[in-house]
């Protein structure tokens, strides 16, 4: 029954306050080093890998709960991070270091509220770092050993938690536990993804836009085989007026139209690299979260 739960993609989200984990979890979860641990950049980040023959997506959001960000550069990497997990994350990993329950980590769950919606918490499981600082069962300790705060985080978060030992970073067996809390978290929300009013106007742009790319490079591809076909039929003409007027050659007429018909594919008109965008395109809308990456990389250099 287990194996129907999954899914042959999961996106996850890692969010938490900075120095809890977030980009060494993202590696242990991807089994290599897919984000740079305690890097300057506050930039998020995707990255996805095949792992027990499924795709799994990885967003690290390093910068969005940095409180010395300003409110633009915060705001810029909000959609970065909806960007790069859209049509919805299966998982949001609230990242949380085993100790104390701080301020600054009291401020990030708000921060998860404020960015995803209070809706968010049915997708949402919190991932410990650190588990191997913990020397009794890890669910006495959590009964016993967290406050009241932490307490409060994990009911809204449905009692769902997993750790992470990071003495055993190379262990398999964790991550694929892991992913199979995950599975059961997916299946009790009916298989969907999470989403809301943002993540459906993101998706809703992107359908917009790749509208106007598609009627461009139609239009475009149009005029170019419009263009190469005028050529073609001007050197026709000059051959037929080299020739006397006569050009009874069956032999000439077949390669002219080879010619002719091997110039609307050549790289040389952009004939090649449009048809080869749509076909991206077509891959891509099966598998919405590389189809947003195309997209929104055309958007920036791309103007039509």
């Amino acid at each position: 029954r287990a194996e129907s739960h999954k899914r042959l993609s999961l996106r996850l989200v890692l969010v938490g306050k900075t120095g809890e984990g977030k980009s060494s979890s993202g590696n242990t979860i991807l089994g290599r080093e897919a984000f740079r641990a305690a890097s300057m950049t506050a930039e998020c980040s995707k990255q996805q890998e095949k792992l027990f023959q499924r795709t799994i997506s990885v967003v690290d959001t390093p910068g969005l709960f940095d409180t010395t960000m300003s409110e633009d550069a915060v705001k810029r990497e909000i959609s970065k991070c909806i960007n790069m997990s859209a049509p919805g994350p299966h998982a949001i990993l609230l990242v949380i270091r085993v100790g104390p329950f701080s301020a600054e980590e009291r401020d990030a769950v708000k921060k998860v509220e404020e960015i995803f919606g209070e809706g968010a918490w049915r997708y949402t499981m919190i991932l410990f770092t650190h588990g191997d600082k913990v020397e009794e069962d890890f669910d006495e300790f959590i009964k016993e050993e967290s406050g009241p705060e932490l307490q409060e985080v994990l009911m809204k978060a449905g009692n769902r938690y997993h750790v992470f030992n990071n003495l055993r970073a190379n262990d398999r067996r964790q991550v694929l536990n892991l992913l199979e809390k995950v599975d059961k978290m997916v299946a009790d929300n009916g298989g969907e993804s999470y989403s809301n009013k943002t993540y459906l106007q993101v998706e809703e742009m992107l359908k917009q836009r790749e509208s106007e790319l598609r009627e461009f490079y139609e239009k475009k591809l149009t005029e170019e085989e419009d263009k190469v076909k005028s050529e073609q039929e001007k050197k026709s003409i000059k051959t037929l007026i080299v020739n006397g007027g006569e050009c009874t050659n069956h032999k000439t007429i077949a390669e002219e139209k080879h010619k002719f018909y091997s110039n609307l594919h050549s790289p040389k008109y952009l004939i090649t690299d449009s048809l080869s965008f749509f076909d991206q395109i077509e891959k891509s809308i099966l598998h919405s979260e590389t189809f947003v990456t195309l997209i929104y990389d055309w958007m920036t250099e791309i103007k039509p």
